[in-house]
């Protein structure tokens, strides 16, 4: 079990911090979260910050959306880039997917912000940015002579 110090380093705690990145900085969303985020080069990791209102539901549900979130960032905190605040919000939606699919569902809600957000590196042989790790679509192959491929460009 990791130190309570190293892991209380890794989550933003104060109002000021949730206001920095609130204010100046970027966001994205979707049905289920919005993920607000903003460069800090003072740390060395990406830090979290959670924001889950009553609406999302009582103490236990409230929790239990928060639990999820978590374990979904320190899944994927080793692919992002390092030197971010990132706040996450979880709209009402977040404790249905959290009820229905769990962790799967509230990582790739999670997966797909930050991709959009563009806070996810390179993984190595990985090049897509497809958040469940598929490869791209393989070439679709020859094209017969007379057929247009499926982009509708001809072929020299």
């Amino acid at each position: 079990m990791m130190p309570r110090t190293s892991r209380r380093g890794r989550r933003l705690s104060r109002s000021a911090e949730f206001e920095r990145v609130y204010r100046q900085g970027r966001s994205v969303s979707n049905r289920h979260l919005v993920l607000y985020s903003f460069p800090n080069e003072a740390v060395e990791r990406p830090r979290l910050g959670l924001s889950v209102s009553r609406k999302v539901g009582g103490a236990v549900e409230r929790n239990h959306v928060k639990r999820l979130l978590r374990e979904a960032f320190e899944g994927v905190e080793g692919s992002l880039s390092a030197g971010h605040d990132v706040v996450v919000v979880a709209r009402p939606e977040a404790r249905e997917i959290a009820e229905r699919e769990g962790l799967a569902g509230i990582d790739a809600a999670l997966c797909d912000l930050l991709g959009r957000a563009g806070l996810r590196v390179a993984e190595s042989g990985s090049s897509t940015g497809d958040p469940n790790g598929l490869p791209p679509d393989p070439d679709p192959g020859p094209v017969e002579q007379g057929e247009l491929p499926p982009d509708g460009s001809e072929q020299p």
